[in-house]
């Protein structure tokens, strides 16, 4: 027979005759471990004292897999136990996912339930709603989430009719990972949460949502189109994560010199003064380039003024830019040499300078190795194997 878990969740010890063994696989003629199903994970426990490692449905049984063979045989009564800490979890995720769900049903607009899974130290809900979930509707989901907690709303189950069930507005549906719950059944299992949420469902539940305990969100993700995942934790791994997070807006606070409660506007306005001071830095940047461009020694040579030297302390990039920016105010001919451990070269050229910087850097990428290329109007060049002032020498006496 299926499990009776969902309809008697407290029973945590039970005993009951064995109908069936098949290596490590047994059957029940009843039994109290939930199967995996919708989400929720299989039992943990023991069985005849044998450590139970997966739970599953098959037709009308219940199949509980072993660690290891068991010694008694069809026939035998047996003690089931199933652990406590496990159970109680589940039932406090399970609960906590309808009870989000809930809150999403005052907070989001066209909202279709997606589907749920507890994790060892998370639970996830996905939301199927055209709102965009962002950190304001976070926060609000885990607020009415926790006030719905403290309200310690009643939760009770109850099968009905398939199809007055489905002719209700209010009962959430979610076939798929509910695994065919009302698939060829005349009769529907709904939680109700009272004046709260509805839900078809086969889970364990609490009878109150007062023993959930608090509702830490974690975040969210986007699984799928139109989806987006709400993930949560409860019990002592949100406690922990909260306590975590209150140590950091502190620490936050404290280093900013202000109440936690301004971190946010604090933060904000660290974050521009910082954007503001690397746009300042930039154009000191610039401007301290344009200026080492313009010291660069010329050399005067087919009519054109090239200026050629090291430069250290920036990048190709950098120089290249500046070069570019040194030929369009006037310069004719830039010949820039890195100055450092990865000597590179960066050549930009007026259009009537009648030079191509192509070509300049392939010479000096054959004389000196590495590789490079561009066009005739800028081109660059790395991976030089000598000394920058060698290539600067070459330059201005090959060229």
């Amino acid at each position: 027979m299926l499990t009776r878990a969902p309809a008697e969740p407290d029973v945590r010890q039970f005993e009951s005759e064995v109908t069936g063994v098949d290596g490590r696989t047994v059957t029940l003629e009843e039994t109290y471990f939930y199967a995996e199903s919708g989400g929720q994970p299989a039992d943990r426990g023991t069985l005849g004292g044998v450590p139970v490692a997966d739970v599953q449905k098959s037709g009308n049984d219940v199949r509980h897999v072993l660690a290891d063979a068991p010694e008694f045989g069809v026939g035998d009564e047996v003690a089931g136990v199933v652990d406590d800490d496990f159970r109680t979890y589940c039932m406090r995720a399970h609960t906590a996912s309808h009870v989000l769900y809930g809150a999403g049903r005052r907070l989001l607009d066209e909202l279709g339930y997606g589907g749920f899974d507890i994790g060892e130290e998370k639970v996830r809900v996905d939301f199927a709603t055209t709102t965009d979930i962002d950190d304001e509707v976070l926060v609000e989901l885990e607020r009415l989430a926790n006030r719905a907690v403290w309200d310690a709303r009643e939760v009770t189950w109850e099968e009905v009719p398939a199809d007055e069930a489905a002719a209700r507005d209010d009962v959430a549906f979610n076939t798929k990972t509910e695994e065919g719950v009302m698939a060829d059944a005349d009769t529907v299992r709904l939680v109700t949460i009272d004046e709260w949420d509805v839900a078809a469902c086969g889970g364990t539940h609490v009878a109150n949502t007062l023993e959930i305990g608090p509702v830490t969100v974690v975040g969210r993700s986007n699984p799928g189109e139109g989806l987006t995942r709400v993930e949560f934790a409860v019990g002592p791994s949100g406690i922990e994560r909260r306590a975590n997070v209150h140590g950091a807006a502190l620490d936050a606070a404290r280093e900013l010199g202000t109440a936690v409660e301004e971190v946010g506007d604090a933060a904000a306005s660290l974050r521009a003064e910082t954007e503001s001071l690397e746009s300042d830095l930039r154009e000191l940047e610039s401007d301290l380039l344009a200026g080492r461009i313009s010291e660069l020694e010329a050399v005067e040579r087919d009519g054109a003024t090239w200026r050629v030297g090291t430069i250290g302390g920036f990048g190709p990039n950098d120089v290249g830019e500046a070069a570019k920016d040194a030929v369009a105010d006037g310069e004719d001919v830039v010949v820039a040499v890195g100055d450092g451990d990865s000597p590179f070269v960066v050549v930009a050229a007026a259009e009537n300078a009648d030079v191509d910087a192509g070509t300049v850097v392939s010479n000096v990428t054959d004389a000196f190795g590495g590789g490079g290329g561009g066009g005739a109007a800028f081109a660059q060049g790395g991976g030089l194997d000598a000394d920058p002032q060698d290539v600067v020498s070459h330059v201005r006496e090959e060229e």
